[in-house]
């Protein structure tokens, strides 16, 4: 009993480990993002940066700045304490939720990844296998794991198929073949169950969580006009919030048997009307619903007032190239990437970062000076800004080390306390200057 306990526990934390993919996290639409429900944070992953954001103060943010390539997905541990993340080179690695993000551990799970899919569950600490995951012939696009006694998993890809897995350890079960395009999606229900798959044929099929049984399929009558990318469970397991390509998002009400999905809500958020509005990621967490536009644009809303207008939070998608202040009493800031959006900023949030004191080890891409001239700030592919204070030698300077992944690429100051810089990893940051 104890070693089923044991193995459910990190089996649970280890599902970040069944799709490892060798592309972008955006492939085939679905962006990943997870949440943990004690703490009300959200984890999602954008370039080689895992960002922690606080639903109930979305402000509150923290970065995770260490990864040697593009990240493709992330999640919590089941207890909240630790995450995993997956990498395109096939790499997971293991560490602590608290601030320090102290690393626990690192396995090579995919090779090089190259072309490559696989499905995978394994022990974290030790590496050793757990089960088989026969039965795809092509990419595998999403897996979920049943974390009620008996254990399952399902995994579903582009091949059409999503299959079925009894264990521990997993061998393969079935293959369900219900579905005519790409599977995107596969959840559990948080009650085990029932399990539900969406396609880009607009279908939505939901199933037996202990057998695999089909049960019943989502309405076709006001349901999605386009792909679906992904599906969310409530957390009483009776309702699901599915996003799709016809740049909607629907709230399903889902019979106590399975056997049939209605639409409840109907969720719109189209500016343009473009591509960019399509929704491709979704997250119910608690008393909060998430979805997220292809643009990057994310939207917040309040599961038990489903009719306020939600929360809009966005920035840029690109690299930042030009960084400035706007000349009036309210301090505000442009800033604009290279894909030609401006975007303004009201400075208000920041964090400290000055430790490590270094000179700037490669080139230096912006340069701003103090308003009254007597403090200099480089910034530099090397990740710092370093100020610099004139009359005074080299050795009293200050450096924020690892202001932006990729480098720093536009500096300013807002006043002789306060710079801000903009980088390569789509962030613009306040920093607020100490004194020596």
């Amino acid at each position: 009993m104890s070693f089923l306990h044991g193995l459910l526990k990190k089996l649970l934390f280890d599902m970040i480990l069944l799709t490892i993919k060798s592309k972008s996290q955006f492939d085939n639409g679905d962006i990943l993002i997870s949440g943990d429900a004690k703490t009300n944070n959200i984890l999602y992953c954008t370039g080689r940066s895992v960002i922690i954001r606080n639903l109930d103060n979305p402000l509150q943010v923290w970065v995770y700045c260490e990864h040697a390539y593009p990240v493709t997905v992330a999640r919590y541990s089941p207890n909240g304490e630790w995450i995993a993340y997956a990498d395109v080179s096939g790499t997971v690695r293991i560490w602590g939720t608290h601030i320090e993000f102290v690393l626990k551990n690192e396995i090579v799970a995919c090779g090089d990844g190259k072309g490559k899919s696989f499905v995978r569950a394994f022990m974290w600490d030790s590496g050793s296998t757990v089960g088989d995951f026969d039965g795809h012939s092509h990419r595998v696009l999403s897996c979920a794991f049943k974390t009620t006694r008996p254990f399952r998993i399902v995994t579903c890809g582009e091949d059409f198929l999503a299959n079925f897995y009894d264990g521990p350890p997993f061998k393969f079960n079935m293959s369900i073949r219900d579905h005519t395009n790409f599977v995107n999606c596969v959840r559990f229900s948080p009650d085990g169950s029932k399990f539900i798959t969406v396609s880009s044929g607009r279908k939505g099929t939901i199933y037996d969580g202990k057998t695999g049984n089909k049960l019943g399929e989502l309405s076709m009558e006001d349901g999605h006009k386009g792909s679906i990318y992904a599906v969310s469970w409530s957390p009483d397991s009776k309702q699901v919030l599915t996003v799709s390509a016809d740049k909607s998002a629907k709230v399903w009400d889902i019979v106590e048997d399975g056997s049939s999905g209605t639409v409840n809500k109907t969720l719109t958020c189209t500016e343009s009307g473009g591509v960019e509005d399509m929704l491709v990621g979704r997250l119910w967490q608690n008393d909060y619903l998430l979805t997220i536009c292809l643009g990057g644009t994310t939207y917040l809303y309040s599961a038990k007032d489903l009719d306020k207008s939600p929360l809009s939070l966005s920035g840029h998608m690109k690299n930042i190239t030009v960084l400035t202040m706007l000349n009036r009493s309210e301090k505000m800031l442009l800033s604009s990437s290279y894909d030609g959006v401006v975007i303004r900023w009201i400075p208000g949030m920041g964090y400290i970062v000055l430790n490590n004191m270094l000179f700037n080890t490669a080139r230096i891409n912006c340069l701003a000076w103090s308003p009254d001239s007597t403090l200099i700030a480089p910034g530099s592919l090397d990740t710092c800004v370093i100020i610099y204070e004139v009359g005074k030698p080299a050795s009293s300077r200050r450096t924020i080390k690892g202001a932006h992944i990729g480098g720093v690429y536009g500096l300013v100051f807002i006043d002789q306390e306060r710079v801000v810089s903009s980088g390569e990893d789509g962030c613009v940051r306040v920093w607020n200057l100490i004194s020596e």
